[in-house]
């Protein structure tokens, strides 16, 4: 789960990333590929001046309001013209969490609408004041994540169609850390959230345990291939550290190139330096949040692993294959530059935790975590293709619309749906590095997980989400979907972006067989998986927000399909036709948030 904290960033900062959207749109436009110019950092900065003060001279539609201040923490460009800025805001100087916005404007810096999450006044009462101190709010959080609790701040809490006045605190345990808010009124515990995403639900690892399921992973194929190191030419001089090719000999999908550092001569570090300093580093089974407490994998062999968990590295090379395939997909596909898009390093830590059996995107540490299993139901580290793809996607979610869920359960099970769609589109992405990779040891297929060895041979699928036994994933959207835990629900707009690339009824791609139904028994002609895909990545970027549901996904994807293809398009007919065929239509939009 994302930690739902609201960031101090300077406009200086969201003016640097204004490449987010203009390079972004080189693959969602109708022409892929195509190179953008950058625009300048004055240009950007006006953009940032024009939409705030287009967001307080609209305050009817936006909804901001004397004392609020607006934080920008992205400008996105687009080839055809329009802008958005995406602001987070504060009131009277407290964070206002669920008060995030998207103001759009067009070419001439003219506002033409606002995406909000918050649809009611985001102030609490004039008379409203604290009747807790921080101190006994700390406690309170404490006893509720049962943990030790950081120093609590104030905040408006304006999530669910609220506006409270709350404390916000962190309280860390040894497993990690949660995000818990508390009524600076009545006390009472408003959320309790992880701060981690977990791959695997509690509700399932229990599941799965309990049943005595053993999951038998398939893995690759650990001969080497030709793929030499790097050495410096005797005689020559070398500049170190430079960028080496390496070899990794991986659990699950073989032996596969890595770029890796040449530290000095015959010295080698797992850091890429052709992709901002991306690594990979060894836990040893702490349960740390910092990266920088695990230990670097160096040797004096390019050789990383052997293809089996005798050798600790092993792992690490599924893990750095998994991310630079993941970092690749998002720059060559939408010309995003790292997870947040400003150009850092992915992190890595392998052999996470004592005997866990899951893998996590943690914002705390901003890296991955991977446990080795449990050694019972997961006997191989989670480090698998497609987990790296949907874990670091939450990631892109952590820097975009910050999806949360509704509410979390005691066990630390998620619901709701912005957290479902947040899972949803994990699943998308994931799925799409796997399609990126092309890696012959692992089949690119819109099955999430199928390489854990698991019986009903994957976790998720997007193509019939209901198929998946062991969560109770759904395919179709129904008012109960609020009260659904997050990874079933997911298979709501797994299915909508399923039909929407490939269509309904049977399929066979890459030698796995697929047969998607349709709630309507309607029949869908997929428009593509490169076109499905650049919609989602537009709808997430521009039009989504931290409380957007499964209805407002599909308005969201309905106006990134106007934008990138026209409102009378075959691609835009075919967004509305997808989500009617998993029962998401206007006129079934819930009249009030629960």
């Amino acid at each position: 789960m994302r930690k739902p904290h609201i960031r101090s960033v300077a406009v200086a900062v969201a003016v640097a990333t204004a490449a987010t959207g203009l390079a972004g749109t080189a693959f969602a436009g109708p022409t892929t590929g195509e190179a953008r110019s950058v625009a300048s950092v004055t240009d950007s900065a006006a953009v940032v001046t024009a939409a705030r003060t287009a967001a307080f001279a609209h305050a009817s539609a936006t909804g901001v309001s004397t004392g609020d201040e607006l934080r920008a923490q992205d400008v996105m460009l687009d080839p055809e013209g329009a802008r958005h800025v995406r602001f987070e805001r504060t009131h009277n100087g407290m964070p206002v969490l669920g008060g995030d916005l998207v103001v759009h404007l067009d070419h001439k810096l003219a506002y033409t609408g606002v995406t909000r999450a918050a649809g009611q006044t985001v102030k609490p009462a004039a008379a409203t004041k604290a009747k807790l101190t921080a101190g006994q709010a700390a406690a309170k959080a404490a006893r509720a994540a049962k943990g030790e609790a950081g120093t609590a701040q104030l905040v408006v809490d304006a999530r669910d169609g609220a506006s409270a006045l709350a404390y916000q605190v962190t309280v860390t345990d040894q497993d990690g850390t949660n995000t818990v808010v508390v009524d600076a009124v009545t006390g009472k515990v408003r959320s309790n959230t992880p701060d981690s995403d977990q791959f695997l639900s509690p509700k399932l690892v229990k599941a799965l345990q309990k049943s005595g399921v053993t999951a038998t992973p398939s893995t690759g194929d650990a001969r080497a291939a030709a793929l030499g190191r790097v050495d410096a030419p005797t005689g020559a001089k070398t500049a170190f550290p430079s960028a080496a090719n390496g070899t990794g000999k991986t659990l699950y999908v073989g032996s596969v190139g890595l770029t890796t550092t040449q530290t000095s001569r015959g010295h080698y570090q797992l850091a890429d330096p052709s992709r901002y300093g991306t690594e990979v580093r060894d836990a040893k089974g702490k349960s740390t949040e910092s990266f920088n407490a695990g230990t670097k994998f160096t040797g004096t062999s390019n050789v990383w692993g052997n293809g089996a968990t005798s050798n600790r590295a092993s792992a690490a090379a599924d893990a750095q294959y998994g991310i630079t395939k993941t970092l690749d997909f998002y720059k060559k596909t939408f010309g995003r530059k790292g997870i947040a898009d400003n150009s850092k390093a992915a992190h890595g830590l392998v052999h996470w935790g004592n005997k866990v059996a899951n893998a996590f995107w943690d914002p705390t540490c901003n890296c991955m975590l991977y446990g080795d299993g449990d050694g019972q139901t997961f006997k191989k580290p989670l480090v698998v293709l497609d987990v790296t793809g949907h874990e670091l996607t939450h990631g892109v979610v952590d820097s975009t619309a910050k999806l949360e869920p509704t509410y979390v359960d005691e066990d630390g099970n998620q619901y709701g749906e912005p957290g479902a769609l947040n899972e949803s589109l994990a699943d998308i992405f994931g799925s799409n590095v796997e399609f990126y990779a092309n890696n012959k040891q692992d089949t690119p297929d819109y099955l999430i997980g199928e390489k854990l060895g698991l019986a009903q041979k994957f976790l998720r699928r997007l193509d019939h989400p209901s198929l998946d036994k062991l969560e109770g994933t759904i395919d179709y959207w129904t008012p109960d979907t609020y009260y659904t835990e997050v990874h079933a629900g997911s298979g709501v707009s797994s299915h909508a972006y399923y039909l929407l690339a490939e269509g309904s009824g049977k399929k066979t791609i890459n030698g796995v067989a697929y047969n998607s139904p349709t709630y309507n028994k309607s029949t869908v002609k997929g428009i593509s998986r490169t076109k499905a895909t650049a919609i989602f990545y537009r709808a997430l970027t521009r039009y989504m927000v931290s409380t957007t549901d499964f209805h407002g996904a599909r308005l969201a994807t309905l106006q990134a399909a106007k934008d990138l293809y026209g409102a009378n398009s075959t691609e835009y007919k075919t967004v509305n036709q997808a989500w009617a065929a998993v029962n998401v239509t206007a006129a079934n939009t819930p009249a009030a948030k629960h």
